[in-house]
């Protein structure tokens, strides 16, 4: 028989996991008289047995009228606190969360008593078994957390004493090196001096710099069997050599913790895999039990709340419907869509002036809403996430998210030079190409930070959340120094990348964390940007009263070259033509197919003289010039002698292509405007266009000669994966293969040669640009930024190969097929893929206009998931105004949906149409405009 003391602790503790935390944080908590009356118990005994519980510390006491009790342990659970206290009486909760200690650091992972129980039982036991600890093996998918359990287990071992409070934590991702085995012994082991070509002096190695703690291998599959070998005795022996030494007899105490995505057995050498005695499983976000998932969430919004000092407002859609928007990046991706629906959220708040942002259901991206509907697969976790009835209340004030959760930098300057001179130092490469790879390359960086988290309105707002807003006015000014000394216009991207610089650099000096040693200098003493960085120096020193040190010039001279100056639109474009209306029909043509700004018509019938069209033609210049230059497509005659006169006037850059077409045009502001080209460079692929179809050998016999060569910084490794994107794109294009030659930075230029002897080099990508200036040169950042498709297929076209045009239909059946496949569960997704094509095909009639791809994949999609719910009864409720709903968009929609009741037999209902219309909206009235 079950003891009355047992019961009523059983249902403190049910009704204790039932409150949201910010209920708990606002004194929520169950009361004598509610046990009393829902345990059918008198009010005295139960009073009785909560003092009795109280002094055996299992609950906590919140004083006030009433009195109210909490289960400790599942406190201790929801809030990962330990707390040490006996008999806790508080007037609330927050009072003893503050100075609760968390003593165990696996306290702080969501799951330590749950579905990670035993993994952190095993990260303890490999820490604290005799007399050194056991070698450790992290297994999980990519964004599990790997790394974050082996800082835990660090953590634990400085907790327990097992390391001291200084001893180190060192990360290596042996995917960096794996292609140069040399090179990667060197980093892990060191080496000595003369050990190879540019080894002018010894170096420490990351097992030395990781003695007395923990180096810990990230994608250690990466590996090459050389390396393991050698790890795999140091295991045995703890000693090791560096590189250039014969004798092993240098020694470390390390604990190796290795982390990998592949399955050991299938990437390891089985001797290596016999040494690791602990293999540690992280399972992915998936199988975690629904209760940790929404605890995750909750910890991620507390960290984007705490970010942008906002509470959010989460209704129970949108929290479910993130939860199942994660499919294959596992928390990594789950953090990734927060951040995603935050930033808009906060957009919405500014431009509103809401006090807090608000995530609502209807505006989240196609691809997370659709994550509502993964819920359903599975049972449990569609009833346990199904209770998330209320709208969850995440402040800033409530949040658990430490400073480290919060203010990763989404920059590090430091971090992007360090690493890639260490490399490019080791591969013996010249200054000038250091220089050169480093300012791209940090260049890169900055764009795509930029573009991700600042582009935007607001953008000021959300700086001031990471630095102060003296740094940022500091930066201004320093922008404003830079322009007028420099004569250059630089745009934001500027300002936010050295407030954020300038903010790690005092935040090195003040926890005197900065190592003095000056980085490898690329950068000349004579160029203009070292010599203004020397200036900036000095008004830091003034401005914030430190010594900067002089390793820290270098750093802000790199920044200065690498941020691209603030450019204003694209080349001009001028089409000039003999006739009444000749010029203006070509541009109406490319105006309709590309809306560009950046192209005008001169029409000249044939009864005025050239003299007047040449003015003309110079306002016109003159009014589209955005200080890149204006190109000429004229059609004959005295048009092609205008370009001299023009540049004379007006000082600007001319260039002039003559036999004007539609398609010249279409290809000249596709250059212009999509892939933004350089004058210079749009001339030289345009000069010999003649069109799509002027074909004059097969295609198969032009590739068979033609090679394309791929040239990476670190190795031919690198080279491959390129070799391997370039070669899918040109398939994709052409439906055939080209030959595709890796070559190494160092041996490019023989390369070249070699192959210019048997074949056409039809372009060289990469990172280094041949020697013969007369071989087409891609970047390798051109390739990888967005465009990589639109320059091979610009390439392709200019050496008059065909590039095939994909049937829309099929690819967008493919696409939808493929994903209908993985989700849905109870409608056959071959059978239903002719209605849903149907259906869109009916909507475009309806709406008289053409979705794009992606939306037609999104409604088709977004259907289906309607249509499986029609089957199980379980159809969302729309929440919305009906009376905003456009009447022609809703009556397009009825009349489409007639396909699925003919067809399948099955009809949505009016809330599931509602939501389709709400998706119509946006590109509907776009579609008017």
């Amino acid at each position: 028989m079950v003891r009355r003391i047992d019961k009523i602790l059983e249902y403190i503790a049910e009704k204790t996991k039932g409150f949201p935390e910010e209920a708990l944080l606002q004194c929520e908590g169950i009361t004598a008289a509610e046990i009393a009356a829902n345990q059918n118990m008198l009010r005295n005994n139960v009073s009785k047995e909560l003092n009795e519980l109280l002094r055996a510390d299992r609950i906590i006491k919140i004083k006030g009228r009433p009195v109210k009790f909490l289960h400790k342990q599942t406190i201790e659970e929801m809030f990962r606190v330990h707390l040490k206290e006996k008999q806790i009486e508080v007037n609330s909760l927050g009072e003893i969360l503050q100075t609760g200690e968390r003593e165990d650091p696996f306290y702080s992972l969501i799951g330590f008593k749950g579905s990670m129980r035993n993994q952190v039982e095993q990260g303890k036991a490999a820490i604290l078994y005799p007399p050194r600890g056991l070698h450790t093996l992290i297994v999980g998918q990519t964004g599990v957390g790997k790394t974050m359990f082996a800082k835990l287990m660090y953590n634990y071992g400085k907790h327990m004493k097992r390391f001291t409070g200084q001893a180190p934590f060192i990360v290596f991702n042996c995917a960096d090196y794996y292609n140069n085995p040399q090179l990667l012994l060197s980093h892990i082991f060191g080496h000595v001096k003369g050990a190879f070509t540019g080894a002018d002096q010894e170096k420490q190695g990351l097992v030395e710099k990781a003695d007395g703690g923990i180096l810990f291998l990230d994608e250690i599959h990466r590996l090459p069997p050389e390396g393991q070998e050698m790890i795999f005795y140091f295991m045995d022996t703890h000693t090791y050599n560096k590189l250039g030494e014969s004798e092993r007899k240098r020694s470390a105490n390390v604990l190796l913790v290795a982390a990998t995505t592949e399955d050991p057995g299938s990437s390891m050498l089985k001797t290596f895999i016999r040494r690791i005695p602990i293999t540690i499983n992280i399972p992915p976000f998936q199988e975690r039990m629904p209760s940790e998932q929404l605890q995750i969430l909750k910890h991620l919004l507390e960290s984007e709340a705490l970010r942008v000092n906002k509470p959010i407002r989460v209704e129970p859609e949108v929290a479910k419907a993130l939860i199942g928007s994660v499919t294959y990046g596992n928390i990594g991706q789950l953090k990734s869509n927060i951040q995603l629906v935050c930033a808009k959220g906060f957009l919405d708040s500014i431009r509103e002036n809401w006090e807090d942002i608000g995530l609502d259901f209807k505006v989240l991206p196609g691809n997370i809403r659709e994550g509502l509907f993964n819920i359903g697969k599975s049972r449990r976790e569609s009833e346990e996430l199904g209770s998330i009835s209320s709208q969850l209340y995440i402040t800033p004030e409530g949040s658990h998210a430490t400073e480290e959760d919060v203010l990763e930098p989404p920059f590090n300057l430091y971090k992007l030079i360090e690493d890639k001179i260490s490399l490019l130092k080791d591969e013996g490469l010249d200054d000038s190409y250091i220089n050169k790879f480093i300012t791209t390359d940090v260049n890169i960086h900055i764009k795509s930070f930029y573009n991700r988290f600042y582009n935007q309105k607001g953008s000021r707002e959300r700086i001031l959340k990471i630095v102060d807003k003296e740094i940022l006015e500091f930066a201004d000014q320093v922008k404003s120094l830079v322009e007028q000394e420099l004569n250059r216009r630089y745009s934001d991207r500027f300002v936010y990348a050295f407030s954020l610089h300038l903010s790690a650099f005092l935040k090195r000096i003040r926890e005197k964390k900065y190592g003095g040693k000056p980085v490898y200098d690329p950068i000349d003493q004579n160029d203009e940007e070292y010599k203004m960085a020397l200036t900036i120096k000095d008004m830091i020193e003034s401005g914030f009263g430190i010594d900067v040190p002089e390793a820290e010039i270098t750093y802000v001279a790199i920044l200065l070259k690498s941020v691209e100056e603030e450019r204003k639109g694209n080349v001009g474009i001028i089409v000039a033509a003999h006739g009444n209306s000749t010029a203006s029909s070509i541009v109406g043509v490319v105006d309709s197919l590309l809306g560009s700004s950046s192209i005008c018509a001169v029409d000249m019938p044939l009864d005025v003289s050239p003299r007047e069209i040449l003015e003309i033609i110079v306002d016109k210049a003159k009014s589209i010039d955005n200080g890149r230059g204006v190109l000429m497509l004229v059609d004959m005659g005295s048009l092609l002698n205008f370009e001299a006169a023009i540049m004379e006037r007006l000082g600007i850059k001319v260039k002039t292509i003559d036999m004007v077409s539609t398609p010249l045009a279409l290809e000249a502001v596709r250059k212009a405007s999509l892939l933004d080209m350089e004058l210079e460079d749009i001339y030289r692929s345009l000069k010999d266009f003649r069109g799509y179809n002027n074909l004059e050998a097969s295609v198969g016999a032009i590739l068979d000669n033609k090679v394309i060569i791929t040239v990476c910084s670190s190795g031919k490794g690198a080279a491959i994966k390129v070799k391997e994107f370039v070669e899918k794109i040109v398939y994709d294009l052409t439906q055939k293969k080209i030959a595709v030659i890796p070559a190494k930075v160092r041996e490019l230029d023989k390369v070249v040669k070699e192959q210019q002897a048997k074949h056409s080099v039809l372009a060289v990508i990469g990172v280094k640009r041949p020697g013969d200036r007369n071989v087409p040169f891609i970047p390798l950042e051109q390739l990888i930024d967005a465009s990589g498709e639109e320059l091979l297929r610009e390439l392709l076209l200019n050496h008059e190969l065909p590039v095939v045009q994909e049937n829309q239909s099929v690819v967008i059946k493919d696409l939808c097929e493929e994903s209908l496949k993985e989700f849905l569960t109870y409608l056959n997704p071959h059978k239903i893929l002719g209605s849903l094509m149907s259906f869109v095909k009916e909507l475009e009639s309806g709406l008289n206009t053409d979705f794009e791809y992606a939306m037609k994949v999104q409604i088709a999609i977004h259907t289906a998931h309607a249509l499986e719910r029609m089957v199980i009864h379980d159809g969302l409720v729309y929440r919305g105004e009906t009376e905003m709903i456009d009447p022609q968009i809703l009556n397009a929609v009825n009349q489409a949906c007639a396909i699925f009741s003919s067809g399948i037999n099955l009809s949505l209902t009016g809330d599931e149409k509602y939501y389709i219309c709400e998706m119509l909206s946006d590109v509907y009235k776009t579609a008017l405009i």
